[in-house]
């Protein structure tokens, strides 16, 4: 079908596999050539689930084919043409006619890219156009071109999941409506929609690297595509250089560079102080520290870089003993200076505890739950039940861990928290 050749025949259970793991990895990537293909966002996602369907119906009687993602794209834009057509049979007309044509004759996208066409980063930054709000422009990106929850980006945003949902619906409704086009902006565009596009890529990235809910301690397809797309503008970005683009990778590929060690044998989480380093990915943490001093070298430092620096310190220790507490503090300092939010404070709060001691970090978290909405963030409730039991104050501590157990989301999380509280109760 589609012109497309077939792998050799596998058993249905193989397919089946496989199929999964397409979808795992490109299914986002196909969504996003079809919103360029199709021009709509619900057109494309019907598409791209009448091309899974189609696969789950081919598949395991002609084998995989030897590009599943063009055959996807191929399949799905034909499907959407069909649903076109049968909606149109009693009002035909030839605006409909020439869509269809158009898109019948699109050029397979998939045959002729370069990297500054990469779909998925067309799509976002059509996504974090200026004419959107600039939440709507971070929850729709997060929604429609990596495929997260609303459930997923309301814990991100610390927002309800209704107001989300509502968001994302009025973006979509003002992209159609106002024809924004599906396009990587020119290069003098370039700079001025970054900042958008960098948030969506750090959460993104977040989310993959600590999902907020679910069996997985990490999601690696959603921290390598993060990867994938911040590197690919550090690449493509033109001059001057922006220190937020290099100290966002920065940040990411140290982050990155733990992944191994951030669980044992059995998928339990192990914080970072008790980590075996050796573990630890010294070609990343190599980058990411060059890129580091690459973007406190650039003008216009901002949080990114602050970040990233914080965590080659952490990187650089040879062992968490040895970590610079103080210079860490130094470095929230700042960023709580330029991005004063309840969360960098928290995190601030955690490395004074550290530094002086949890006496003082206590009081520090006590103040952020006073703010309501930290009082549903779990890992408030958490960092004050670890510096309660490093000071032996078990009760205080038994009732923080219970607070964070009551609202983590994420199974290795809760079941590290339950490990903590059964060492406390015994």
């Amino acid at each position: 079908m589609n012109g497309l050749r077939y792998s050799r025949a596998m058993s249905a259970p193989t397919v089946l596999q496989e199929i999964d793991q397409v979808y795992r990895r490109d299914a986002r990537r196909v969504f996003a050539t079809l919103v360029r293909l199709l021009g709509d966002f619900d057109l494309a996602e019907e598409a791209l689930h009448d091309a899974f369907r189609a696969a789950l119906e081919q598949w395991p009687q002609h084998g995989v084919p030897e590009n599943p993602s063009a055959w996807l794209v191929s399949t799905g834009r034909f499907k959407a043409i069909d649903t076109i057509r049968r909606q149109a049979r009693f009002t035909s007309t030839e605006t409909v006619v020439e869509y269809v044509a158009s898109i019948a004759g699109a050029t397979d996208p998939l045959e002729n890219c370069v990297a500054l066409e990469d779909d998925t980063l067309r799509l976002i930054f059509t996504c974090c156009h200026p004419a959107l709000a600039p939440d709507a422009q971070v929850a729709l990106t997060l929604r429609e071109v990596c495929g997260l929850t609303t459930e997923e980006i309301a814990r991100a945003y610390l927002t309800p999941a209704p107001t989300l949902a509502q968001r994302i619906v009025r973006a979509k409704a003002k992209i159609r409506d106002a024809k924004i086009p599906y396009r990587v902006p020119e290069a003098d565009e370039m700079p001025q929609r970054l900042a958008s596009v960098l948030q969506v890529l750090y959460l993104v990235f977040n989310e993959g690297y600590s999902p907020s809910s679910g069996a997985l301690v990490t999601r690696a397809d959603l921290s390598h595509e993060a990867i994938r797309l911040t590197r690919l503008i550090a690449e493509v970005l033109p001059p001057p250089p922006l220190s937020e683009v290099h100290a966002l990778l920065a940040l990411m590929l140290l982050h990155e560079s733990r992944r191994a060690a951030r669980t044992d044998g059995v998928g339990r989480l192990i914080p970072l102080e008790e980590q075996d380093r050796t573990l630890w990915d010294t070609s990343l943490i190599a980058e990411g520290c060059a890129r580091v001093e690459q973007a406190l070298q650039m003008p216009g430092i901002g949080p990114y870089a602050l970040q990233a620096a914080i965590s080659a310190v952490h990187a650089e220790a040879p062992s968490a003993d040895q970590t610079d507490w103080g210079q860490i503090v130094g470095l929230y300092d700042e960023l709580l200076r330029i991005q004063p939010t309840p969360v960098v404070a928290l995190n601030r709060a955690v490395a004074v505890a550290m530094h002086v001691g949890c006496e003082r970090g206590i009081a520090l978290v006590d103040d952020i739950l006073k703010y309501a909405p930290m009082q549903d963030y779990h890992l408030a409730h958490a960092a004050r039940a670890d510096m309660c039991r490093r000071l032996h104050r078990w009760e205080e501590a038994r009732a923080a861990y219970q607070a964070a157990l009551a609202l983590t989301q994420l199974e290795p999380e809760r079941r590290f928290l339950e490990r903590r509280l059964s060492e406390i109760e015994s």
